[in-house]
């Protein structure tokens, strides 16, 4: 079978869930070679490397990731936990804000930010604690270079505190790693039993090397946790969880956050399957949940809160329930504005004014998008908003603003280079000009939007186009017909209209209207004072009349030949 790129992801991950971090190394190894420099699969091997505790290489690939695109929100993630996981917190807690401040929804990255805080209190102690003195600078200078004679004299003599040093390391080892300590004792012990050490495994994996890799392992995460959180951290926080409240809050606001963020993710899924109800529900109780829960616990509780009612009025809103909706939305847009949130009033904004429009209340959906246009962040959101607007505008027979609404949109789309939405909004001019009686510019707008259909291509959006362009065609002819511009056409029953036919037609009467505006011209000049000048030009105008009127006589079919003839036989017979 044909291995390609996305099955070597899917049984890398697989793998990796299972915790054969191993095998998935090699999956993902393969999928690279196929793919090279693929930013996502570069995080996942990173996450790899980091389960197996290979930070050097989990930072490599972190960084790589992130060298075609810096922005990249997984990357910036993945580089801040490998950093975290070296203990080089202060640069983990950059990528953790550099990675907030793209993604302010992404509630990992506020983890991140504080957990790397906590971890730097934790190694320098809390600023606010510190107090520094300027005083006795010089003294200071004298005492040191006193004191460096008294350590060299002392080199060589033992201390009280060298004779205690293994004593003190085990109680440290302890204490940081907690149970993990029994089974570095374990491993040593095991080390001590040299038959045991020279033996080797099934695979030919040979013991002593497991017990050494087991012991390196254990020695990291000790050092690691060191640093985290020294010993007099761990002495500092044991004052506070003697009171009780420190460790069941740490525990609680972990518990919850996991707790909150598997409920949003399955309130997201219902609703895309289609279980509107049971994502409405599952939204309400988790929104019940949220305010029994203080900021302490939740420190993003209104931000959550608002996103709450934003799900529970999509929900709504697949349900028909218009004006329940409407409130869900609106209360959302509050909570958003007291806690001066841009991205969630952008939100909030943009589904009321989809409620609206469904309602039929267009003007309001209007005014609610209008005040959403300065929160636009990129040209193809400003597109699809300006085509709704257009849209509503055009519902409302304002054809003039909906014509004005499509050509903003138009120009956001190229901008974008996004075809589809330059598409929709060539149609919206087309049918605001339908509007305003300017068939001429609506038949051109729909062959643009007929051309670009055919490019994405789309059989139904080349049907509705072709259709409306046979009904505005149509109208322009009888319209045509009507103000007696048109010459001879043949009846479009008989002969379907084409768009060569339309442009033949708009040549001949752009050129008709040419040539009547110069007769006009001729009428306007200033008539002269002799007598027989003006009989001249009467007779010229009258004269060139008869020609206009001769040649339409001839391009409607010589309709009237047959009444001529009769005319003049008369006329002979009087004579």
């Amino acid at each position: 079978p044909v291995v390609t790129f996305g099955n070597l992801m899917t049984e890398g991950t697989a793998l990796s869930r299972r915790g054969q971090h191993d095998k998935a190394l090699g999956c993902f190894n393969d999928a690279l070679k196929l793919r090279a420099g693929d930013k996502r699969c570069l995080v996942t091997r990173s996450k790899c490397f980091l389960k197996l505790g290979d930070t050097e290489n989990s930072l490599k690939d972190a960084e790589a990731s992130l060298q075609n695109d810096k922005t990249f929100p997984e990357g910036l993630y993945q580089k801040a936990e490998t950093l975290y996981t070296m203990g080089d917190f202060e640069f983990a807690l950059v990528f953790y804000h550099r990675g907030r401040r793209l993604r302010p929804d992404l509630h990992k990255f506020q983890l991140g930010i504080n957990k790397a805080e906590e971890a730097i209190v934790n190694c320098i102690g809390n600023p606010s604690l510190v107090k520094l003195e300027s005083k006795g600078e010089l003294c200071f200078v004298s005492r040191q270079a006193e004191s460096k004679k008294d350590n060299q004299k002392q080199q060589n003599k033992p201390t009280k505190d060298q004779k205690r040093t293994k004593k003190k390391n085990a109680k440290i080892e302890r204490q940081l790693l907690g149970e993990l300590y029994a089974d570095k004792a374990y491993l040593e012990k095991l080390l001590k039993d040299e038959d045991l050490m020279q033996t080797s495994t099934r695979h030919g994996v040979k013991v002593v090397d497991l017990v050494l890799d087991g012991i390196s392992y254990l020695n990291n995460r000790r050092d690691f946790w060191q640093q985290q959180k020294p010993i007099y951290a761990r002495e500092y926080e044991r004052k506070h969880l003697r009171q009780g409240w420190m460790q069941d809050k740490k525990r609680k606001t972990s518990d919850i956050g996991r707790s909150i963020a598997k409920n949003m993710e399955d309130i997201e899924l219902l609703l895309a399957r289609g279980s509107a109800e049971e994502s409405c529900r599952k939204a309400e109780r988790m929104l019940k949940k949220m305010q029994g829960w203080g900021e302490d616990e939740v420190p993003n509780k209104n931000e959550l809160t608002g996103n709450l009612h934003s799900c529970i009025g999509n929900a709504q809103l697949a349900m028909g329930q218009m004006e329940a909706a409407l409130h869900s939305h609106k209360m959302d847009l509050d909570c958003a504005r007291q806690n001066a949130l841009p991205d969630a009033i952008s939100r909030a904004l943009d589904n009321i004014g989809h409620v609206y429009a469904r309602l039929g209340r267009f003007q309001q959906a209007i005014n609610t998008w209008e005040e959403k246009i300065p929160l636009a962040q990129s040209s193809l959101e400003k597109a699809w908003l300006f085509h709704e607007i257009g849209r509503c505008y055009l519902e409302l027979d304002k054809a003039e603003a909906a014509q004005d609404y499509g050509q903003k949109s138009l120009q956001s789309a190229v901008e974008e280079g996004d075809m589809e939405w330059q598409l929709h909004a060539t149609v919206l001019v087309a049918q605001a000009q339908v509007k305003l009686k300017d068939y001429r510019s609506a038949i051109m707008n729909f062959e643009r939007a007929l051309e670009k259909a055919k490019l994405l291509p789309s059989e139904a959006a080349q049907n509705g186009i072709i259709v409306a362009l046979d009904n505005v065609s149509k109208s322009f002819i009888e319209e045509l017909n009507k103000g007696n511009k048109a010459e001879a056409v043949p009846s479009h029953k008989d002969h379907p209209i084409s768009s060569e036919n339309i442009k033949i037609i708009i040549e001949n009467v752009e050129e008709k209207e040419e040539r009547e505006q110069h007769t006009g011209n001729q009428e306007e000049k200033p008539k002269e004072e002799k007598p027989k000048e003006e009989a001249r030009n009467d007779a010229e105008a009258d004269g060139n009349g008869a020609e206009a009127d001769a040649n339409d006589a001839e391009a409607d079919g010589n309709v009237k030949e047959e009444e001529t003839d009769k005319e003049i036989e008369e006329s002979n017979g009087k004579k």
